[in-house]
């Protein structure tokens, strides 16, 4: 077999494993948005029936991550859930 031959081989041999790994990470990805999904719907439910999260009282102090904003980030070709508005 030529170097050619050999460098054709181990290419298409990488190809295979890079679409074996891309569709095993697109399985992960969906299995996650559905989980994302579910985890919105009990979240709205909850809210709807009036449970609330208690209010932080301090900020946080020096050198401690600050809380993470509200809301969701959806990425995927998922449709996004509706929001809640709360009024």
């Amino acid at each position: 077999m030529s170097e050619q031959q050999d460098h054709l081989k181990n290419l298409v041999s990488q190809r295979q494993t890079l679409l074996g790994e891309i569709n095993d990470l697109n399985a992960q990805a969906a299995a996650k948005r559905e989980l994302a999904l579910r985890a919105s719907g009990a979240i709205e439910y909850l809210q709807q029936i009036g449970v609330e999260l208690p209010e932080e009282e301090a900020a946080p102090a020096e050198g401690e991550a600050a809380p993470a904003p509200e809301g969701e980030t959806v990425v995927g070709d998922a449709p996004l859930p509706e929001p809640v508005v709360e009024g």
